[in-house]
């Protein structure tokens, strides 16, 4: 079974920007209406995977990805996804020994930029660098399948 821990953070500044070694634009759409589970379809710039993740709020749940044909998954963004279809620049940092993804969304939800680090079970210590800010883990609004229904633009 695929487990997912990872915790997500808002950020106090840029500052993480210098120690970004690389990124990757992403696009995201969800297919179903995530009574039990999400599905959702992703692309970089040459690669694409079927998501599912179990709907449990927090910092551990089910997932399981696969790689299937990025032409199939442009014609499922563009057709079977829900409106609108997540689109962010992903930015790498290495901190210690953990990996940080640091998403900066675009188009509806543009202005957010949301941090996130996997860790191997909920209890593991990382270094928190000092651009990071509050924790948002179990805040469902920052759940790219919320912002999919109730994108950033929106947020009063």
């Amino acid at each position: 079974m695929g487990l997912e821990i990872e915790r997500k953070f808002l950020l106090k500044d840029d500052a993480w920007r210098i120690c970004a070694h690389h990124c990757e634009r992403l696009r995201q759409g969800y297919l179903n209406s995530e009574t039990y589970c999400s599905v959702r379809v992703r692309t970089t710039e040459d690669r694409a995977w079927l998501n599912i993740k179990g709907v449990t709020i927090g910092v551990q749940r089910q997932e399981f990805e696969y790689e299937i044909p990025l032409l199939d998954a442009h014609e499922m963004l563009d057709t079977l996804s829900r409106k609108p279809v997540i689109e962010k620049m992903r930015y790498f940092v290495n901190v210690g020994r953990h990996l940080w993804e640091i998403d900066e969304f675009e188009s509806d939800n543009a202005g957010l930029i949301v941090a996130e680090i996997e860790l191997k079970h909920p209890e593991e210590e990382f270094d928190k660098p000092g651009w990071i800010g509050e924790e948002v883990t179990h805040d469902v609004r920052y759940y790219n399948t919320n912002l999919s229904k109730h994108p950033f633009k929106d947020w009063v």
